[in-house]
């Protein structure tokens, strides 16, 4: 059974940094693509940042220069380091992993994201 988990989340005030984790468990973890999407309250859930296999990583232009994904394959965890965080930020963000060949897509619950002004 595959298990997404998301950490790391919670209020922080505008400037400030939050380093947010994705345990993953059931799957072949190293060989899946990455994704943080990110929802806030009344608006669709957005891609943040997406990480392939072989660790190339792509961003949306609101996030870029101040977040970094990255994953390590040998824990099965993928991390999104957030800086510089603006109240915009604030939302649920959710990891998404998307098996190879199946394309198959698996979510997590959540972890909560505030920024205060």
């Amino acid at each position: 059974q595959v298990q997404l988990v998301e950490s790391g989340g919670g209020l922080v005030q505008a400037g400030g940094s939050l380093t947010l984790s994705c345990a993953a468990s059931g799957i072949n973890f190293s060989r899946s693509v990455m994704s943080w999407y990110r929802q806030a309250p009344g608006k669709q859930r957005e891609l943040v940042a997406a990480i392939t296999s072989g660790g190339t990583a792509n961003y949306a232009d609101a996030v870029k220069g101040r977040f970094t994904i990255s994953r390590d394959n040998a824990k099965s965890t993928l991390y999104l380091q957030m800086n510089s965080l603006k109240p915009e930020d604030t939302a649920v963000y959710y990891c998404k992993l998307r098996r190879p060949i199946t394309d198959m897509e698996y979510w997590g619950k959540g972890t909560p994201v505030t920024v205060s002004s």
